[in-house]
C-alpha cells in the first residue's frame, strides 16, 4: 500500500487550482516515470517592428516548470519512453528489408541475411535446452568430473524459463570471470573486424579488390546487442547486400544471399582481436564463439521482416538487467557486498573494477562500465546506407505534432524563417513526487515499479 507521505502529496495535487494543467502535461509525456524538469520562455519577435507576436513563459506552468518525456531507450528505467525507442527502431530497421521511409520497394529483392554472432565459452554454466517441446536436463552427466575446488561438474535439474541459476557458472571458480570482462569490452573492435573481412571477402569471391567492390557492391547492416545469461554480449544483425548506389540499385547477379553466409562464415572466423598485456594479465586473443547462424531473410517464409524487425527492436530497448547486474553506474569506492547482487553479477562486476585499476587497461574504461560487465559499445547501430534514420523518425513526428497544434489553434501560424525566435531554457530537475507518481500511474494507466517512496507494488 502507497504511504501516508505519498497519499498527502496525491491528495494535494488534486486540491491544486492548476491541477488540469499537471494532468495534460503528464498525458503528453505519455507515462515517462522520470519526465525532465524544464524552465524558460519562447518570444516570437516581428524583426522589423520589434513586436513580440507570441510569448511561452513556464512562470504560469504548475510548479513553474514544463514537463518533457525523458526519452530514454531503456526499459528498465521507463517502459513508455523505451517503447517509443523500440517502435521507431521497428521501422527503422523494417523499412530496410521491405522499403519506405526513403528506402525504394525494390530491396525486397536484394539478398539479406539475418546473423547471430556468439560469445566463446568461459566455463560451464546452467542452461535450459528443450527438444521436442520437452525441457531437457542442464547438464547430466554419468561420469561427471571433479573440478578442482571439488565441484562436480554435472547439474541433473530441468531449469524453468525464469530459474535464477541460469547462466550461473557450475563452478565460478572455475569461471573465466577475466576472459568474459574482457571479450565485453573488445567486442565493439571485433565487430568492427569483421565487417571490413566481410567486404574483403565479398571482393575476393567477385574477383574484385576492395576498392573496386565499392563500384559494384555495397554491404549495409543493421545490428543490436543483446546480452545472454551468463553475462557477455553477442550481435543479431540483418546484412544486406546492394549495388553502388545503396538500397535504390541492385547488386551484381553474383552476389546472392548463398556467396553472403560464405563470407559471413569466412569473416566470422578470420578475426580476432588481442587484449592489453598486464603486469598480472598476459594478452589474449579474443574470438567469435562457435555457435555462428545465417538464415536469409524472406518475406512469406520461416524468417519474415516482421519477426526479424520485432527481434532487433525488442533487444534495443534492452541491457544487462537479465544477468542481475545494476542499472546504473558504479563507484569504484562502493561496497558491492551491501547491493542485492547475486554471486554471478557481483564477481563480474568486481572483475571490471580491478582490471580498470591497471594502467595498461585504462582505454577500455572498465570502471566506468561495470554495471554493464565491460561492454561499453552502442546497443543498436547501422550503417549509413541501411535505410532511414531515427533523428528522421523523431522529426517527422515533431511536425506533424505541430502541424496538429497550429490546426487546433494551440499554436500561432507563423513562418519561423522570416520570425525572430529567442529561447531560453535551464535544467530543474527530473522525475515524480511519490504523490505525483501516484497520480501519474492512474492517469497513464501505467504501472510503476516497487519503491520505497511508494512503500510498495503499484
Amino acid at each position: 500500500m502507497p504511504n501516508t507521505h505519498a497519499v498527502a502529496g496525491m491528495i494535494t495535487r488534486l486540491h491544486d487550482p492548476q491541477y488540469e494543467r499537471w494532468a495534460s502535461q503528464i498525458l503528453r509525456t505519455g507515462g515517462c516515470r522520470q519526465p525532465i524538469h524544464l524552465r524558460g520562455h519562447v518570444f516570437h519577435v516581428d524583426p522589423t517592428t520589434g513586436r513580440r507576436l507570441h510569448t511561452y513563459t513556464t512562470a504560469t506552468e504548475p510548479d513553474g516548470i514544463l514537463r518533457l518525456p525523458c526519452k530514454t531507450r531503456r526499459a528498465s528505467r521507463c517502459p513508455a519512453c523505451a517503447e517509443i525507442y523500440r517502435a521507431d527502431t521497428y521501422q527503422l530497421i523494417r523499412a530496410g528489408l521491405v522499403g519506405g521511409k526513403g528506402v525504394p520497394d525494390s530491396v525486397t529483392a536484394h539478398p539479406c541475411l539475418f546473423v547471430t554472432l556468439t560469445a566463446p565459452s568461459f566455463g560451464t554454466v546452467h542452461t535450459r535446452r528443450e527438444q521436442g517441446g520437452t525441457v531437457l536436463p542442464c547438464h547430466p552427466r554419468r561420469d561427471a568430473p571433479t573440478c578442482p575446488h571439488g565441484r562436480v561438474i554435472s547439474c541433473t535439474a530441468r531449469h524453468g524459463a525464469d530459474d535464477s541459476q541460469l547462466g550461473e557458472p557450475l563452478c565460478p571458480d572455475c569461471y573465466d570471470y577475466t576472459g568474459s570482462v574482457l571479450f565485453n569490452a573488445m567486442s565493439p573492435e571485433l565487430w568492427r573486424r569483421f565487417t571490413e573481412a566481410l567486404r574483403r571477402r565479398i571482393a575476393k569471391l567477385g574477383g574484385l579488390t576492395l576498392r573496386e567492390l565499392r563500384e559494384h557492391v555495397t554491404v549495409p547492416f543493421a545490428k543490436v546487442a543483446e546480452y545472454q545469461r551468463r553475462g557477455v554480449v553477442h550481435f543479431h544483425a540483418v546484412i544486406r547486400l546492394d549495388g553502388p548506389d545503396g538500397p535504390a540499385s541492385a547488386p551484381p547477379a553474383w552476389a546472392t544471399a548463398d556467396m553472403l553466409a560464405d563470407a559471413v562464415r569466412h569473416a566470422a572466423s578470420a578475426v580476432a582481436v588481442t587484449t592489453p598485456a598486464a603486469a598480472d594479465e598476459p594478452a589474449r586473443v579474443l574470438r567469435w564463439g562457435t555457435q555462428l547462424d545465417t538464415r536469409e531473410i524472406t518475406m512469406n517464409g520461416d524468417l519474415t521482416e516482421q519477426a526479424v524487425a520485432a527481434y532487433i527492436a525488442k533487444y534495443a530497448t534492452k541491457a544487462a538487467e537479465c544477468v542481475g547486474t545494476l542499472d546504473r553506474r558504479i563507484n569504484p569506492l562502493d561496497d558491492l557486498t551491501a547491493f542485492d547482487l547475486r554471486d554471478h553479477p557481483r564477481r563480474l562486476i568486481a572483475e571490471c573494477l580491478r582490471l580498470g585499476a591497471l594502467d595498461e587497461m585504462a582505454d577500455l574504461r572498465l570502471m566506468q562500465w561495470a554495471h554493464m560487465l565491460g561492454f561499453r559499445g552502442h546497443y543498436s547501430t547501422r550503417s549509413r546506407r541501411y535505410s532511414t534514420t531515427l533523428g528522421k523518425l523523431r522529426a517527422a513526428r515533431a511536425a506533424f505534432v505541430r502541424g496538429e497544434e497550429i490546426t487546433t489553434g494551440r499554436l500561432p501560424i507563423l513562418d519561423e524563417d522570416t520570425v525572430l525566435v529567442i529561447s531560453h531554457w535551464e535544467y530543474a530537475g527530473k522525475g515524480l513526487s511519490a504523490g505525483d507518481a501516484l497520480l501519474a500511474a492512474a492517469l497513464t494507466g501505467r504501472s510503476l515499479p516497487p519503491s520505497p517512496a511508494l512503500g510498495g507494488d503499484l
